[in-house]
């Protein structure tokens, strides 16, 4: 099927912004209008059409959870990769068909040095037991990426081995060298638990998940635990789930900012179509990367919407099932 939107090319995401963004926005809401019959069928329940959408809070935001039941696609085509949500027991994981699965990887590694500078300049360590331990994870395909692209023979995935990491952060501190270590929650927990460390070198950044490994927390308790076990001042944590090809970064109190080809709303709880620019509510994320799926993704988390753009997660709302991304409650 020949698709609506000839003139889009994937680089197109990424520049210009965030300057262009809305008239980018607007230009793939008609594009995923035409050739994602699904979202096509949703937004016309509520009268939708590219036609009488001049601003962004007039689109249709797609409720995250129908990816756990439908093939959300734009245009028909066959996928490099299918990302799976972890889910709980009992509970249909979230699936994201990824037609190009170098979208993926140019969104990350960008996000990832828009904020935090050259991936190569880092000895990258991942902390993700349960994750590794299943397929299709988008989170454990980002970390290995930023691994294999820092090209430290030291940077590698750490799973239960609590000595080798705590001996190689040892070693990392001695020579200065930059080092991320990238955890989820559960897993961080129980080195520090094990281990005290003085980080001076390090950015530690958790990923969320407790996954019923352990008793959930707060985000604050959870970080000031770390930052006293690890002597490092903040925690960063990462804001991304397996419906969205971006993510967001907070370098510390659980802020976050997100790339600029991510924009973040609010939306009232009894009133899904009535969206802010700031307060409290529910989470609606606009992200440019999801050109093959669906880039309008009403979420389930309750957050603090800033007005730079910026934004809190507070809790998830009820009835949602925790995933394994999903943050601590404050």
């Amino acid at each position: 099927m020949k698709s609506h939107y000839p003139i889009y090319q994937y680089e197109k995401i990424f520049t210009g912004l965030p300057k262009d963004f809305n008239a980018r926005a607007l230009e793939v809401f008609k594009y995923q209008y035409l050739d994602n019959p699904l979202y096509r069928n949703f937004s016309d329940r509520f009268h939708k059409s590219p036609e009488n959408i001049t601003e962004l809070k007039l689109i249709p935001f797609l409720p995250v959870s129908f990816f756990k039941t439908e093939e959300i696609k734009t245009g028909n085509f066959d996928p490099e990769i299918i990302f799976k949500s972890s889910g709980t027991t009992g509970m249909e994981p979230a699936r994201h068909f990824v037609k190009n699965i170098d979208l993926y990887r140019e969104s990350f590694v960008k996000g990832f040095e828009l904020f935090y500078g050259d991936i190569r300049e880092f000895c990258v360590l991942g902390l993700l037991p349960a994750y590794l331990e299943r397929e299709g994870s988008s989170l454990v395909y980002m970390v290995a990426e930023l691994i294999r692209l820092s090209g430290f023979h030291e940077s590698g995935f750490y799973l239960y081995e609590y000595d080798k990491l705590y001996n190689l952060l040892l070693k990392l501190e001695r020579e200065k060298q930059k080092t991320l270590l990238m955890g989820v929650s559960f897993a961080l927990m129980d080195f520090t638990e094990k281990y005290s460390i003085k980080l001076s070198n390090t950015i530690v950044m958790e990923t969320g998940g407790m996954k019923g490994r352990r008793e959930e927390i707060t985000r604050v308790a959870l970080h000031n635990f770390l930052k006293q076990k690890l002597g490092v001042p903040q925690i960063h944590s990462e804001y991304g789930m397996t419906e969205l090809l971006s993510q967001a970064f907070s370098f510390a109190g659980g802020i976050y900012k997100p790339v600029p080809w991510m924009k973040a709303f609010v939306r009232e709880e009894d009133d899904p179509l009535n969206l802010h620019e700031s307060g409290e509510g529910l989470l609606n994320i606009i992200d440019l990367a999801n050109i093959d799926s669906c880039s309008f993704i009403a979420t389930d988390d309750v957050a603090k919407l800033y007005e730079d753009g910026s934004f809190e997660v507070l809790g998830r709302m009820d009835n949602s099932d925790i995933r394994g991304c999903s943050l601590l409650i404050v």
